[in-house]
């Protein structure tokens, strides 16, 4: 029998998201060109989303991160590893098998793939048309996803009447029909414009935090990890660079490509043609990684009691995960001694780099 869970009540029936485990996965594709290497799309990944979780996995095109979500619903084979979905290893299953496995993961796509030729609720609808629901029922829970989404009044528009985030929303509501356990958001708001991206983020989380479904997100975009994920992988060449919660990534990233992603979303150090123009006046200049505990305030206590002083000339501090971070570049002058000791002394706390001429 078909079950509905209210989407409109307080009183949600909360699904339990689906675990995910990739293990030693990997993915080569033969070459196209004769007499080349194959290409390597995953090279052995090693990662586990927890049931109810948010995981974002980034990377630039070419990581391999579309690769790894063709894995999640079956669309694409491992040439070695396994990937479980609730302890059930996935990969070998006949497409008899795979099929059931997919009624339990929804898509969101970029695109939106709507069907132009139905209205909003027709292409909400048609999934459960083709599970052969009832009509009275899928009538039913049509409305209640127009509304969960915040489109009861669109039901009856086609999509060339509808905005970009309506569109998707749409999507979203297709995607929620058959009560999925699992969403895959493939750059599901690499079409859309800031306002918007936030409007449907704000939404994927409700359909977390409310549904209790687990979510992959992948993008090119550390504002979307930033504003969603409670962890995040970043991918290059095929392999997890960095992994962690979102805040320890932002906070302190380590790799090379994880440092360059955080640096597009929070802007927070100065770049070339910044440095040189405040390198153009007289004293010296830190970057400083803040944290709650990189001991800062102190440092800067001390040095101006030694005679310096000192001043911020850039930087920026977030809030994430209900901890604060973030980089404030300062400029120092005065006694040289009193400079050296500042820098010394939050050395041994933090991160803290002289911009040099």
């Amino acid at each position: 029998h078909w079950g509905f869970r209210d989407l409109t009540s307080r009183k949600r029936l909360q699904v339990i998201g689906t675990q995910i485990e990739f293990k030693n996965l990997s993915k080569t594709f033969p070459s196209r060109k004769k007499g080349a290497e194959n290409v390597v799309a995953l090279s052995d990944i090693n990662l586990t989303v927890a049931p109810g979780e948010i995981i974002g996995i980034i990377g630039y095109s070419g990581a391999g991160k579309s690769t790894l979500v063709r894995m999640i619903n079956g669309l694409d084979t491992p040439t070695s590893g396994e990937v479980l979905l609730d302890g059930t290893n996935i990969v070998g299953m006949k497409e008899k098998e795979l099929r059931a496995v997919r009624r339990n993961i929804g898509m969101i796509f970029q695109q939106f793939n709507l069907m132009n030729s139905r209205t909003a609720a027709g292409n909400i609808e048609y999934p459960l048309k083709l599970a052969g629901i009832p009509k009275d029922e899928r009538d039913e829970r049509v409305a209640e996803l127009l509304d969960f989404v915040g489109l009861s009044d669109r039901g009856n528009n086609y999509p060339e009447q509808l905005s970009g985030g309506q569109k998707q929303r749409v999507g979203i509501a297709r995607a929620l029909a058959s009560n999925p356990a699992l969403l895959l958001a493939d750059e599901a708001t690499s079409a859309l414009d800031p306002e918007t991206t936030h409007e449907v983020l704000h939404l994927l989380r409700k359909v977390n935090q409310d549904l209790g479904i687990t979510i992959v997100v992948i993008t090119h975009e550390m504002e979307v990890v930033r504003a969603i994920a409670d962890k995040v992988a970043v991918m290059e060449n095929g392999k997890i660079m960095e992994y962690g919660t979102t805040y320890e990534v932002f906070s302190n990233p380590k790799t090379v490509v994880a440092q360059k992603f955080v640096a597009t979303s929070l802007r927070n150090t100065p770049d070339t043609i910044e440095s040189e123009e405040l390198l153009s006046h007289e004293g010296r200049l830190f970057t400083i990684n803040l944290t709650e505990e990189s001991g800062f305030f102190a440092a800067a206590a001390e040095a101006r009691s030694n005679g310096a002083s000192i001043g911020i000339v850039h930087g920026g501090v977030t809030t994430l995960q209900r901890h604060s971070f973030g980089k404030v570049t300062v400029r120092l002058t005065g006694p040289k001694s009193a400079i050296d000791d500042f820098h010394n002394r939050l050395q041994r706390t933090t991160d803290i780099k002289e911009i040099l001429r």
